[in-house]
């Protein structure tokens, strides 16, 4: 193991309902303003909230918008999607990519409230077969006394 982490890309489609406050989310990058290193992508950097997307739940921060109604968003000056996003209309339907961490290496120190990186049943399920295989012999060894 290496310890590199590495991500997980899922996309999915959202559709939005325009609220009082817009769609409830800004947005960074662009052609002239990359946020990531060699991706001029447009990004979330801020869900608002109560707005539309944090009542969605679904967009998440650092997730990338691929399309907004359809339109592609690559190559795109930062203010040409910002004027997108603003024209959309009422009901907005986003195509996003969502980056998944998952870690490839030793697990490390995890805070209070955050899982250990073993599912319980990895722990479980071999000491009951052990606990029934040690009766299963204590059974067999008292019949023959």
């Amino acid at each position: 193991m290496n310890g590199r982490v590495d991500y997980l890309l899922t996309e999915e489609e959202i559709n939005l309902t325009r609220g009082p406050s817009g769609l409830g989310f800004n947005i960074v990058g662009g052609t002239d303003q990359q946020y990531v290193s060699n991706d001029s992508g447009i990004f979330v950097s801020r869900i608002k909230e109560n707005g539309a997307a944090a009542l969605d739940g679904r967009l998440q921060e650092g997730d990338k918008i691929l399309s907004v109604n359809g339109q592609d968003l690559k190559n795109l000056l930062h203010q040409d999607a910002v004027d997108l996003f603003r024209n959309a209309g009422y009901a907005v339907s986003l195509r996003v990519q969502h980056r998944l961490q998952v870690q490839n290496g030793p697990i490390g120190h995890h805070g209070e409230g955050e899982p250990s990186g073993i599912p319980i049943t990895v722990v479980v399920v071999p000491v009951f077969a052990l606990i029934m295989v040690a009766a299963w012999a204590f059974m067999r060894y008292r019949q023959r006394l």
